[in-house]
């Protein structure tokens, strides 16, 4: 269990503005914080990792507290049992795959986590490569594996995907869920990506100008009804043509474009290019706007 309360006076473009939050995320959950840029998701990831202190407020994990500015506890980033994955991969140019992951062991750590890894993340054929010759998918792989090393507790993930094409991204999202599964990770992720966040997370907190605006499962926070399908995947509404008395909505879903049947009162407030959900209950399509 992770509890933050914290508060700081931040700069902002539109200026000052004061990150005021307070949540609690379940061990072995996977959260993502969502919301517009400038909002305060990258500065509550650096909280929480030790990289920015809060102007007052507590950072407890299980029974320790990792901050309190009442107590003045506040362990450094490295007696933090943290992994954290940059979107900028933040790997060492001149070392090799193998070697980034060896810089990140602790001193006496058993060295065997690395051969474990490079074989989960399939680096094994590219451990002797360096960065300079891998490609962006790759190179993420190498940032995540080396933020495994020290089997952290928690991963914090700050929009690792956002730069990869889609077909790359789908399949680091994968090993995402993989590592998260595998190591027993409580896993923090911040992304824009409504798709990703349905894929990935257990919960959504969505913060706005600093605060919590909403907190829920994916379905909870993103759509405008709830509903009990068999099955969803978000998309995005291609184009809506109507055929006789019924609407054909082609929806882009991963790398695929579905053709879904629809009456006129489900379409109304549908439009070209917003996302929705793609959902079945008794064996019909149910469309459903994403808020």
């Amino acid at each position: 269990m992770i509890e933050f309360k914290i508060s700081k006076k931040l700069q902002s473009a539109s200026g000052t503005m004061i990150l005021d939050l307070d949540f609690q995320v379940k061990e072995n959950d996977f959260v993502t914080l969502y919301g517009a840029s400038g909002s305060g998701k990258t500065t509550t990831l650096q909280i929480l990792s030790g990289l920015m202190n809060p102007d007052e407020g507590f950072v407890k994990v299980k029974d320790s507290f990792w901050l309190d500015t009442n107590t003045k506890i506040n362990l450094p980033p490295q007696k933090r049992k943290i992994g954290y994955v940059f979107q900028d991969y933040a790997l060492f140019p001149n070392m090799s795959v193998r070697e980034n992951l060896l810089f990140a062991l602790e001193k006496g750590q058993d060295k065997t986590i690395i051969d474990e890894l490079l074989q989960t993340m399939e680096l094994v054929s590219l451990q002797h490569q360096k960065p300079n010759h891998l490609s962006g998918g790759q190179q993420q792989r190498v940032a995540l594996a080396r933020a495994l090393v020290r089997q952290p507790d928690i991963l914090l993930l700050d929009e690792p995907l956002s730069a990869i094409d889609t077909e790359m991204r789908l399949k680091l999202q994968d090993y995402l869920l993989e590592v998260h599964r595998k190591y027993n990770l409580t896993t923090i992720l911040v992304s824009h990506d409504i798709s990703e966040i349905y894929k990935l997370s257990d919960q959504v907190i969505v913060i706005e100008n600093g605060t919590i605006t909403k907190q829920g499962t994916p379905s909870e926070v993103f759509s405008s009804h709830s509903n009990s399908g068999k099955f969803q995947f978000i998309g995005e509404i291609l184009k809506i043509e109507k055929e006789n008395f019924i609407y054909i909505v082609s929806v882009l879903i991963g790398s695929n474009i579905v053709k879904v049947i629809a009456m006129e009162e489900e379409i109304k407030t549908l439009r070209t290019g917003e996302k929705i959900v793609v959902s079945s209950k008794a064996f019909n399509p149910i469309l459903s706007k994403l808020k």
